[in-house]
């Protein structure tokens, strides 16, 4: 096991790659704390499945978006299994709207769900991970950080600003043993997805402009690149952008 006895947190980790992460994180041995606001149920749902597996699992209701909810988030954490090994920011939300027509609202709303939390918990959880030497903190970003999306400028912005935020961490943090890593999916396929995913035209386009021509990944196709980041195995990685997108962008950069 590759995560034997590690104290992870995975935002965003009701369903899709979150849930995937999660779900892999506690076969590798990890005791996974699954962060989520809005599918408590879900949420639960996950905790269930892993503890039915042989994993350690619990579901902690939380606004990232909110700063003293992160503190108390991290608190419990801490205050259950006495350290916080692994941090994956995975929550990101998107809005699909032309440039002209997003709003500052749809952009506030976008930046605090994207970037936001992740710098508040990473923020919070550094300190303990300066102590321990050796901990891992994964930024969940997109290919659309790197490449032009119609209809996702927020979205990719906030992507772009992950990128930047985790090369002035390593700049900080690397000295202290912590990995910080990025893991960037092209078009995967989950719920706040469904609305492509189900769309044949759009399906169809995806999978031409993927070089395997597959389209659409599974959530479980991040899982094993995420354990790799969170790893011993990664010990000499940092700031690592990698990415996970069956190949668009070899050929789109």
């Amino acid at each position: 096991m590759r995560l034997k006895d590690k104290i992870a947190i995975v935002t965003g980790g009701s369903q899709g790659i979150g849930a995937a992460i999660a779900k892999a994180y506690a076969r590798e041995g990890a005791k996974v704390t699954i962060v989520n606001k809005n599918n408590l149920k879900n949420a639960q749902a996950i905790v269930e499945d892993i503890v039915a597996r042989g994993g350690q699992a619990q579901a902690i209701p939380c606004d990232v978006t909110q700063e003293d909810d992160c503190s108390q988030l991290v608190e419990a954490v801490v205050k259950k299994h006495g350290r916080i090994d692994i941090l994956v920011n995975n929550l990101g939300l998107g809005v699909f709207k032309l440039f002209e027509e997003h709003s500052l609202a749809d952009w506030d709303f976008t930046f605090n769900t994207n970037i936001r939390s992740a710098f508040m918990l990473s923020r919070l959880v550094v300190p303990y991970m300066k102590q321990q030497r050796y901990e891992k903190i994964i930024f969940v970003s997109s290919i659309a950080a790197n490449i032009g999306f119609k209809a996702l400028s927020a979205y990719s912005a906030s992507k772009g600003a992950m990128q930047a935020l985790v090369k002035t961490l390593v700049s900080e943090v690397a000295e202290f043993n912590i990995n910080v890593n990025l893991l960037s999916p092209g078009s995967t396929d989950t719920p706040g997805n469904a609305t492509f995913v189900n769309d044949p035209e759009i399906s169809e386009k995806i999978k031409q402009n993927t070089p395997t021509k597959t389209g659409f990944m599974q959530a479980d196709d991040l899982a094993g690149p995420a354990i790799f980041l969170a790893s011993d195995e990664a010990k000499a990685v940092h700031g690592l952008d990698l990415i996970v997108d069956n190949g668009v962008s070899a050929v789109s950069l």
